[in-house]
């Protein structure tokens, strides 16, 4: 932040319409457009209408209220959690619907579930269960809590090799039933993610998510005839990533058995951000419309500014921007543009630099035809928002360089 807002308000510092290269920030320096993050939040929303599907989107991607407001204003059903620390902040800042897309069986964890519960009957809140031991230790604890209101659970389906999620059919049975059993819980659904079943988008990999997805489905109607879900107003099933969620689409609003109240639910966190590496190759968005030679109807939301600090040998460069600032586990920074003394700003050409690695606080710019002195600034794009957001605590949203909110996470 630059020296002149320290001692402001957020309110007051944006009230000054603060200038992105004016008003005295430093670098590196985080930034979110903010017309990409609304055609996203738009885009998203229309497609799940379109497709009859209701999005809860994982908020461990951004850890920023902010943001989670502008997805709920957008539409979204919930927002999806992995922690009770990352609870605690939901509903610390009004959150009412969330997906808690683990398993809880720690008891300080679920004694503050169950107290949010009787507190607030508007409340919503499911979590998962993949063993009978883990229904067992959440039982015991509630038990003990002795609150009002039942934890809703739904059993989780995985994958050999994957996360979490009972591993066989017959293991996901023996979870429903031990849920069915317990008083203190409540069995409204199933839920599972195809991002275990494979990490890449070659044929062999798209056709083995369409077969965990197809036994998924089969699972819920199974568990629909024992008549685990009588009397629910509403049938969760859950999945869905950033990577596959077309297909997870295609799964989950087939027809189901007549008269099951079915809600499908994506937890997809990326969409909002997208980025220039990860979910650029991944998203089905980017996929279908690369191979078509069209635009994405997602846009990077995400750049980075790093200074050129040295250039201690003709082809580089060091920036002042390293492993403390960026992701690198899916992918390095990728420089896209340049601003020189001039204050302009121009494309770098795709083939005239490239980050060759980072320190801590330094990334080496290998320089293979670009013309990049000491002083000038570099825009980078970045990959896989989740490994970007947990190293910045006030984030600059930008239209053009002009500074319109500041966005503050809570890792």
């Amino acid at each position: 932040m630059p020296a002149e807002a320290f001692g402001s308000t957020a309110g007051e510092f944006l009230a000054r319409r603060p200038r992105l290269f004016e008003a005295g920030f430093v670098g590196p320096l985080l930034t979110f457009d903010d017309a990409a993050m609304e055609h996203n939040l738009r885009t998203m929303a229309a497609w799940c209408d379109e497709h009859g599907l209701r999005i809860a989107p994982h908020g461990k991607t951004t850890m920023a209220p902010r943001l989670f407001e502008r997805q709920l204003e957008h539409g979204a059903w919930g927002i999806t959690a992995a922690n009770v620390s990352q609870l605690r902040v939901y509903r610390a800042f009004g959150v009412r619907r969330v997906l808690f897309a683990n398993e809880l069986v720690d008891p300080h964890g679920l004694a503050w579930v169950s107290d949010e519960l009787d507190a607030d009957p508007d409340f919503s809140f499911c979590c998962y269960a993949d063993s009978p031991r883990g229904v067992e230790l959440m039982a015991a604890a509630l038990a003990e809590r002795g609150g009002r209101r039942p934890v809703d659970v739904l059993v989780e389906f995985g994958v050999r090799g994957g996360r979490t999620g009972a591993r066989t059919a017959e293991q996901a049975r023996e979870v429903a039933a031990a849920v069915a059993a317990e008083p203190r819980l409540r069995l409204v659904g199933l839920s599972g993610y195809e991002g275990e079943v494979a990490h890449d988008i070659a044929e062999s990999s798209l056709s083995a998510i369409d077969d965990y997805l197809e036994e998924f489905r089969g699972l819920v109607a199974e568990f629909a005839g024992a008549g685990y879900f009588d009397g629910l107003d509403e049938v969760i099933v859950s999945a869905g990533g950033s990577a596959y969620f077309d297909q997870v689409a295609e799964a989950l609003t087939r027809p189901w058995p007549e008269g099951l109240p079915v809600v499908p639910v994506l937890r997809s966190g990326g969409y909002l951000l997208h980025d220039d590496g990860f979910y650029r190759v991944r998203s089905p968005f980017g996929r279908e419309h690369r191979l078509a030679g069209s635009e994405s109807p997602f846009r990077p939301a995400m750049r980075i500014w790093a200074q050129v600090m040295s250039k201690p040998e003709p082809d580089l460069a060091l920036l002042t921007m390293g492993r403390r600032d960026v992701s690198f586990d899916q992918g390095l920074p990728e420089p896209q543009v340049i601003r020189g003394d001039d204050g302009e700003i121009r494309d770098l050409a795709a083939d005239s630099c490239h980050v060759s690695g980072l320190a801590d606080q330094h990334a080496f710019l290998k320089l293979t035809g670009a013309e990049v002195r000491v002083g000038d600034w570099i825009g980078f794009g970045l990959s896989h928002p989740c490994t970007v957001l947990d190293k910045w605590t006030l984030i600059p949203v930008v239209d053009g360089d002009q500074v319109t909110d500041l966005i503050r996470t809570y890792f």
